[in-house]
C-alpha cells in the first residue's frame, strides 16, 4: 500500500514538473516575439530560483513564471516568493557583474488556461 501511494506521489509531481516546464517554453517563446534576449532560465541560488532573466531596451527582467489550468496564477506570487527573488536578484549582480550596467526590474508571466499575462515591474 505505501509504494503504491509512493508511486501516485511520484506520477503526480512529474506531471506537475512537466507542466511547470512546458509552460516556462510558452513564456520563453513569448519573450522571444516580443524581442527579449534570454540570458539565463532558472537561475538558481541558496535562496531560491528565478525563472527567466532576459534583456530588453537596457532594462534586464527577472522573470517569474506561474501558470494553472484552475485559478489565476498571478495571485500565487507570495510576499516571501518575492524576497526570495530580490535576494536571487542580488547575489545575480555580484556573480555577473557585466550586467551591472542595466537597469533591472521584476515581472510575472502568468499563463491561465493556455493565456499568457505579462505583468511588468511587480516590485
Amino acid at each position: 500500500m505505501k509504494q503504491e501511494n509512493l508511486l501516485n506521489k511520484s506520477i503526480k509531481g512529474l506531471k506537475s514538473y512537466i507542466f511547470g516546464y512546458e509552460n516556462e517554453q510558452k513564456a520563453k517563446k513569448y519573450l522571444e516575439k516580443n524581442n527579449f534576449k534570454i540570458i539565463k532560465t532558472n537561475y538558481k541560488t541558496k535562496f531560491g530560483e528565478i525563472d527567466i532573466i532576459a534583456l530588453k531596451d537596457k532594462t534586464l527582467h527577472f522573470i517569474e513564471v506561474k501558470s494553472s489550468k484552475n485559478y489565476e496564477s498571478e495571485y500565487y506570487l507570495t510576499p516571501k516568493k518575492l524576497e526570495r527573488i530580490i535576494k536571487s536578484i542580488y547575489i545575480f549582480n555580484e556573480n555577473f557583474k557585466e550586467y551591472d550596467i542595466y537597469n533591472y526590474c521584476i515581472d510575472l508571466i502568468s499563463i491561465n488556461n493556455s493565456q499568457i499575462n505579462f505583468i511588468e515591474n511587480i516590485s
